[in-house]
């Protein structure tokens, strides 16, 4: 019995110090007011568990903990796609159109904004320094879209194409890009309640409902209105259930991975080559769509609790962060700190001026709560952009969550990991940067008219 005693052990104290990090950060933030300076409490938690981490100026973890902390991050990010449209009443397509289209175009804008920049930033700056390869130039989309999993995935195809230590320097940019995501975002979201961009802070109930509906591009007017938020259940059945049903979803997810698996097996070629590199949480989606259409159809939609669903979820990207963050390997962004640097710098400009110029345009009412989600997702990860939304929109008030979910289901098989991810390098070895830099302009041109087209329209 012992070997068997010894991992449920340490996989016992990883989880329960991993939680007591997550509390000990909840309570030092709010003793601190951190929201105030757009710090999200789950990366002060995470920063004392770097502190406390083998490699850090108090070692306290065990190396075994650490370990399996860094295998948490995908698990708990499949588990927040397993629980995003389990809670929620399925939309209605007609009134989903207009929110899930710009929702699409600004993501689309985005990813291949980043390959552009990057192109711009080898081409201008780190060629001419370091004579690095091009295929570098698709760094930041593999690091900022995809994150660790992404980055660590692609990063021998990078090697063979001529990028030395491509998974070192990719996965130093996911963390670059976990970082700033929260960061940055948060003090996004602070300068965004100050200058009046919270539409749900400031809508009024009649007025609030328009914009679910998609009505408008910009905030009404109107006095603030106090909202409580939801109580939680306190039952425990209501939480086995909806835990359970989070469970399924996942399960569902899992099974679809494997089935594409198995089919990528039997039939080669460029389908085995995507499957590698496709993590199963936009599978985990799914499977919340088709949990969620089970118990509508079935009757028993009641089952499902939204405020458990998003209690779970909340928890899932919390915990995400701080093992993430306490994950971190410093030596990393030190032993290439110029490249990163640059390439880090040239992406964060890039979705900070797509969020602030582009977002607001581009994206109906309330433009801010969902454009803050595309911030946080092409920087870090899907875990970023939900912390984000929940500083921005703490109640659950804005319904930006729906379109970003299916968004997310329909464009995950193409970005962040999905094909045009694998694609990127080769064609951009083929065709040289310069040609592959002016493909990636004409389409954020064309992604970026059309979001402008369609929001003219609604208007």
């Amino acid at each position: 019995m012992t070997p068997l005693l010894i991992p449920l052990a340490t996989a016992g104290l990883a989880l329960g110090l991993l939680l007591g990090l997550q509390q000990i950060g909840t309570l030092v933030g709010r003793l601190l007011p951190v929201h105030r300076w757009g710090i999200p409490e789950a990366l002060l938690a995470g920063a004392l568990g770097l502190l406390v981490a083998p490699a850090g100026a108090l070692p306290l973890i065990p190396p075994a903990v650490i370990g399996l902390w860094d295998q948490l991050p995908l698990i708990l990010l499949t588990l927040v796609f397993g629980t995003l449209l389990i809670g929620k009443p399925l939309p209605q397509l007609a009134g989903l159109w207009r929110p899930l289209s710009a929702q699409m175009l600004l993501a689309l804008t985005l990813a291949f904004g980043q390959y552009l920049v990057a192109g711009l930033a080898v081409m201008l700056v780190l060629q001419p320094l370091l004579g690095v390869s091009p295929v570098m130039a698709c760094l930041i989309e593999v690091a900022y879209e995809g994150g660790h999993g992404s980055a660590a995935a692609m990063g021998p195809t990078y090697e063979r194409l001529g990028v030395e230590g491509a998974t070192a320097l990719g996965l130093a940019m996911a963390t670059v890009g976990l970082l700033s995501s929260t960061l940055v975002g948060g003090v996004v979201v602070v300068l965004a309640r100050r200058l009046g961009w919270l539409a749900t802070a400031e809508l009024g109930n009649a007025d609030l409902d328009n914009a679910k509906q998609g009505q408008g591009n910009g905030p009404a007017g109107g006095a603030a209105v106090a909202v409580k938020g939801p109580e939680l259940p306190r039952q425990p059945a209501v939480w086995a259930v909806n835990l359970a049903l989070a469970g399924l979803a996942v399960a569902i997810g899992w099974l679809l991975l494997a089935a594409l698996q198995l089919l990528a097996a039997r039939t080669g070629g460029g389908l085995a080559m995507v499957v590698d590199v496709l993590p199963v949480f936009p599978l985990a989606l799914i499977g919340s769509l088709l949990v969620r259409l089970v118990l509508e159809r079935s009757g028993r939609a009641a089952l499902a609790s939204a405020p458990v669903q998003s209690r779970i979820s909340t928890l899932s990207a919390d915990l995400l962060i701080v093992a993430a963050t306490a994950c971190l390997d410093l030596s990393l962004l030190a032993s290439s700190w110029l490249p990163l640097t640059v390439l880090a710098l040239a992406g964060l400009a890039w979705n900070l001026a797509v969020v602030l110029v582009l977002g607001r345009r581009i994206l109906p009412s309330p433009w801010f709560e969902r454009t803050i989600l595309e911030f946080g997702q092409a920087t870090g990860v899907a875990a970023s952009g939900l912390l984000l939304l929940t500083m921005a929109d703490p109640h659950d008030r804005s319904d930006a969550l729906t379109p970003f979910s299916i968004k997310q289901l329909l464009l995950q098989p193409l970005l962040a990991g999905g094909v045009i991810t694998v694609v990127a390098p080769l064609a951009l070895d083929r065709w040289g940067l310069t040609a592959w830099s002016g493909v990636c302009l004409a389409l954020v041109l064309l992604w970026s008219s059309l979001g402008l087209v369609l929001a003219r329209r609604a208007t």
